[in-house]
C-alpha cells in the first residue's frame, strides 16, 4: 500500500458529528462533511494484508484497498472509478451501510478497522464536486423494454444497470416519489434527500423512465405488464410489518415505525418546497388517524434495530416527554461476541448517533398488553422482564416473577421489522411462488414465471441497503442474460468465505 506504517501511525478517526444540541434542533445530516486530509489519513491506515478479506465482507465485492491507495496517493479519480465499477449507490452506502467490511477488515483482528464507509462517502463526494459523476447514455439500444416494480435502492440498481446494458427501462414507484425506503424510511438526518434527487437527475439523463404514484397491481395490471415489457423486475421491498397482538392492540396511539418515519420525512420534504403528498405513507395507503408527533409525550419504542433507532432520533427532535427503546433479547456484549469471532459479523452491542442524543434502552423486556383510557387512547404498557433459558435444545423466553410493571406511554412504535412482500394484488395476479417464509422464490433471480424476477428485501428478506444494490445489480445481469443471451455486465466478485457468515 501507499503508506506501510500507516496503521501505526494514525488513529481511526471516522466522520465527525456535529453536536448533540445542535442537531436535535433540525433534520440536516449529523455527520459534517468529509475533510480530504483526514480521508487521506484514514486511506493510510489500511494495511498490505495479503488476502483482504474486507472484499467478502463486503456483498458488492467493492475493490477496497485498491480505492484506499489510490485516495492515500490522492488520485480521487482513479478512488471513483475503482468505487463506482462495483456500487451504484456508494452515496447512500458511504451513509446507512452497517459496514460489513470494517467487521472483517484485517486490522480489525486488533486495533480498530479502516474507516471504510468514511472512505467511500468521501471518494463519492468528492467526484460530484469535482463533476465526474455524468449520465453514461448507453451507444445503442436492443429494442428490449423492462419494468422494475418498486424503487429503492434494489430497483434503482437494477434500473441502472439494465439501462446501461442498453435496455429500454421503466421504473414504476407507487409513492410519490422515487427512494423507497432511502427516501421514506431513513430519516433526512441520516441521509438528506437531495442525495437521492441528483442520482435520479443522472439516471433520467441516462435513459431511465420513472412512474411515480402508479400502484402496479391496480394502476397497471400485471397482464398488462408481462404484454408491454420482454422481462419484469420486481423490487418492492419486504412491507408486511411485523404486528404485536397483544391485548389493547386496537387502541389509539399504537403505529408501526414506518407510519411514523414516512410522516416526518414528507414534512421535511415539503418544508423544503418538494410537492408531496402528505394523506397516504411510502406505500401509498392513506393515513387512517391522521398526523403522528411524539412532541410531549412519553414514547416507547418497541424492537431495538435500526428502525427503532431512527424512531429515536426523531421522537428527540419532536421533543417527546420522554424516550424509552425496549427489545426482548438480551441485551449485546459490548465487544465482539465469541460466538461471532473474526471476520464474521459481530454480535455486540451497538450505539448509533440517535442514542447518543438520548434515550433509555432496555433489553429481555417483553410487552404484555397496551392499556387505555376511557376515550380509547394509549395510556400505558404492561412490560415484564424475561429471561432464556435452554429447554429441549430450545432457547425458552420466561417471565421473572415479580417484575411486570405498568410505564407511562402515549405513543407506542412498532419497530419490529417485517414479515415479507404484500402478497395480495400484484404477486398472486403473476402467479410468483412463494419460499417458506412468504418471500418471492428466485433461486437465480428468476421466478417461477420465466418473464418475472425479483431482487432485494422481496427475494431475500429483509436486509441491508448493501445487499439490495448487489440484488439489484446481480438480478438485472439475469435479465440481461435471459433477454440476450449472454450479459457483458459486471459479474460480483467471487467471495472468498460463505456468503452466509454475515447472517443476513
Amino acid at each position: 500500500m501507499g503508506k506501510p506504517t500507516g496503521f501505526l501511525e494514525f488513529d481511526r478517526k471516522p466522520s465527525v458529528k456535529r453536536p448533540i444540541e445542535e442537531r436535535k434542533l433540525d433534520y440536516q445530516e449529523v455527520e459534517k462533511p468529509f475533510d480530504g486530509q483526514q480521508t487521506n489519513e484514514q486511506a493510510a491506515r489500511c494495511m498490505d494484508c495479503g488476502i483482504p478479506f474486507c472484499h467478502s465482507g463486503c456483498p458488492l465485492g467493492n475493490i477496497i484497498p485498491e480505492f484506499n491507495d489510490a485516495v492515500y496517493e490522492e488520485n480521487w479519480k482513479l478512488a471513483y472509478e475503482l468505487l463506482s465499477s462495483t456500487n451504484n449507490f456508494p452515496e447512500f452506502t458511504g451513509r446507512i451501510c452497517p459496514a460489513p467490511c470494517e467487521a472483517s477488515c484485517v486490522l480489525g483482528i486488533n486495533k480498530p478497522p479502516v474507516a471504510i464507509e468514511y472512505i467511500e462517502k468521501s471518494i463519492i463526494e468528492k467526484a460530484y464536486e469535482e463533476g465526474w459523476v455524468v449520465p453514461n447514455v448507453p451507444k445503442s439500444r436492443t429494442g428490449k423494454r423492462v419494468a422494475v416494480v418498486g424503487s429503492g435502492p434494489a430497483g434503482m440498481a437494477a434500473a441502472s444497470q439494465l439501462n446501461k446494458a442498453g435496455h429500454s427501462v421503466v421504473l414504476f414507484e407507487r409513492a410519490d416519489q422515487i427512494g423507497g425506503l432511502v427516501r421514506y424510511g431513513i430519516p433526512d438526518f441520516k441521509l438528506n434527500k437531495d442525495i437521492i434527487d441528483r442520482r435520479i437527475q443522472v439516471m433520467e439523463a441516462e435513459g431511465v423512465t420513472f412512474k411515480t404514484s402508479t400502484n402496479v397491481g391496480v394502476d397497471v395490471k400485471g397482464d398488462q405488464l408481462l404484454r408491454d415489457f420482454d422481462a419484469v423486475v420486481l423490487t418492492g421491498g419486504s412491507t408486511v410489518p411485523r404486528d404485536l397482538n397483544i391485548p389493547g392492540r386496537e387502541l389509539k396511539g399504537i403505529h408501526f415505525a414506518m407510519e411514523f418515519l414516512s410522516q416526518q420525512n414528507k414534512r421535511v420534504a415539503e418544508a423544503a418546497g418538494k410537492t408531496v403528498d402528505q394523506s397516504v405513507d411510502h406505500q401509498g395507503k392513506a393515513y387512517a388517524n391522521g398526523e403522528l408527533w411524539a412532541t410531549d409525550k412519553n414514547v416507547v419504542v418497541i424492537g431495538g434495530g435500526d428502525t427503532g433507532s431512527d424512531c429515536v432520533g426523531t421522537s428527540n427532535r419532536h421533543k417527546a416527554k420522554s424516550i424509552a427503546q425496549i427489545e426482548i433479547m438480551p441485551m449485546p456484549p459490548k465487544d465482539r461476541a465469541e460466538s461471532t469471532p473474526w471476520p464474521q459479523w459481530p454480535m455486540m452491542l451497538r450505539t448509533s448517533t440517535s442514542h447518543e442524543e438520548g434515550v433509555e434502552r432496555r433489553w429481555s423486556i417483553n410487552t404484555k398488553e397496551f392499556i387505555g383510557d376511557e376515550n380509547g387512547n394509549l395510556k400505558a404498557l404492561k412490560l415484564v422482564e424475561i429471561e432464556w433459558v435452554r429447554e429441549n435444545e430450545r432457547m425458552v423466553m420466561k417471565e421473572i416473577p415479580g417484575t411486570e410493571k405498568e410505564v407511562p406511554c402515549e405513543l407506542a412504535l412498532l419497530a419490529a421489522g417485517f414479515l415479507h412482500p404484500q402478497h395480495e394484488g400484484l404477486l398472486n395476479d403473476l402467479g410468483v411462488e412463494f419460499d417458506q417464509r412468504g418471500n418471492v422464490q428466485a433461486a437465480k433471480y428468476q421466478t417461477s414465471n420465466e418473464k418475472v424476477f425479483a431482487a432485494g428485501d422481496m427475494r431475500r428478506g429483509q436486509s441491508l441497503v448493501v445487499w439490495a444494490i448487489s440484488e439489484g445489480r446481480e438480478a438485472a445481469r439475469a435479465v440481461d442474460e435471459y433477454l440476450m443471451g449472454e450479459s457483458f455486465l459486471e459479474a460480483k466478485a467471487v467471495s472468498m468465505i460463505s456468503p452466509n457468515y454475515l447472517g443476513v
